[in-house]
């Protein structure tokens, strides 16, 4: 068996755990960048540790900031943040990461020279011309479309129209540095749906608890006010789109998970797991400061739109892949441009171990069909890896490519997984 296959283990009985979850990768790398451009030194407590937040604390200082680690440990690490002038002449590796990838150009084109930019092979492949046509027309002078580009400023902000269908990305990217720019900005969204409209909530409140103006009154309409970042100590919640694999865990076991820290209020789209889980068979209940997932061993296929909660679309695919009437999965063209199509991959990766998946023109049907072992392809990417431990509970003989790639968000998956599955807490 080659050494980067992952055998899966395959649940004994019924999961009984709880599992503590490290911070948002979201809220971490939206706090950081924050922190980065606010009008005096910050903290951001529990962050992530993961490839995706050490590539943007990376970014950060190669543009000048400060970040110093107080307190770490392989999944948190509590920074302090030093903000200061945003300088040029430097190279920032994006990795695979969408969030270094388009966050961080638009606080490039604040500095004092050239910044380039590059990543892994397949982020050449994602969507990134509207937002540097965004930044071309706001005053910054970028060379090319997609990665490998440089930029270059001064950028003075003002009114910018652009497609975000491709990823709520685009529209946040833009308004976390804008009440930087001397005109602050107006972005005008014009095109399909834009996608993960949460995610953009989540980047309006985090601008807002920081003192922005921002007004999103008008459909497809965002005005970022010029103006201070303040300053802040924040916390970051726990991660709860990376809960999906857990709570499935119980789901397809038949077993009981519990999430500490699960928050009442929050902007995260893993939240839409509540609802989701419950009507594909879960009992799913959240008290003071836990949520509580206990499944039946029994699993109802869904007829679901997650455009607003795309990422959350490999755990729901596995689970489709295991129930017991079929599955349709709507609004989510736009995970072609993830770390993967990720709808190619699923439902190549479905139909590998036997099962009956199809594509649509903006998502995937899943039919119930018994599967078998085998390899489950990850194509580097974080959230197609989970997708396959998931079936490996119930499916004896799955081998997961590359489960280290879940460390771009989740960097203890493989040794949490083996915990739950023990029985034991985190």
């Amino acid at each position: 068996m080659p050494a980067q296959h992952w055998p899966a283990p395959v649940a004994s009985a019924p999961v009984a755990a709880t599992v503590r979850l490290p911070g948002s990768k979201s809220v971490t790398n939206r706090a950081l960048l924050l922190a980065a451009l606010a009008d005096g030194p910050g903290r951001v407590r529990q962050a992530l540790r993961s490839r995706d937040a050490d590539l943007m604390v990376s970014a950060l200082r190669a543009l000048g900031t400060g970040l110093t680690a107080t307190t770490e440990s392989a999944a948190a690490v509590d920074w302090e943040v030093t903000p200061a002038r945003v300088t040029g002449g430097s190279f920032i590796d994006v990795g695979l990461a969408g969030t270094v990838m388009r966050f961080v150009p638009p606080m490039a084109a604040l500095a004092d020279g050239e910044v380039r930019f590059d990543g892994d092979p397949h982020a050449r492949k994602r969507p990134m011309g509207p937002i540097l046509d965004a930044l071309r027309t706001l005053g910054a002078q970028v060379d090319h479309d997609a990665l490998p580009f440089t930029i270059r400023g001064p950028i003075a902000g003002g009114e910018v129209v652009l497609d975000a269908s491709g990823s709520s990305q685009f529209v946040s990217g833009l308004m976390l540095a804008a009440p930087r720019f001397a005109k602050g900005v107006t972005i005008r969204h014009v095109g399909p749906p834009v996608p993960s409209t949460p995610h953009i909530l989540m980047t309006i409140q985090m601008l807002r608890e920081a003192g922005v103006t921002v007004d999103d009154s008008e459909p497809d309409v965002w005005r970022v006010e010029p103006g201070p970042i303040a300053a802040r100590d924040l916390t970051v919640e726990p991660d709860l789109s990376n809960a999906a694999p857990f709570l499935a865990a119980a789901m397809a076991t038949g077993g009981t998970v519990t999430i500490p820290g699960w928050p009442h209020e929050t902007t995260q789209p893993g939240d839409a797991l509540r609802g989701l889980l419950s009507e594909m068979g879960a009992t799913v209940a959240l008290g003071d400061t836990d949520l509580v997932l206990t499944g039946t061993g029994r699993i109802t296929g869904i007829d679901a739109d997650l455009r607003d909660v795309a990422e959350l679309t490999p755990t729901i695919v596995a689970l489709a892949a295991l129930a017991a009437t079929p599955s349709r999965l709507r609004g989510i063209a736009h995970i072609r441009g993830h770390e993967t199509d990720r709808i190619k991959a699923l439902v190549t990766e479905v139909n590998r171990l036997g099962g009956d998946a199809e594509e649509t023109d903006d998502g995937l049907i899943v039919r119930p069909r018994a599967l078998h072992g085998g390899v489950f392809h990850s194509y580097d990417d974080h959230r197609m890896a989970t997708a396959g431990a998931v079936i490996g509970l119930v499916v004896p003989g799955v081998e997961v490519e590359n489960i280290a790639t879940t460390g771009k968000t989740l960097p203890e998956f493989a040794r949490m997984w083996g915990e739950m599955l023990g029985g034991e807490d985190r």
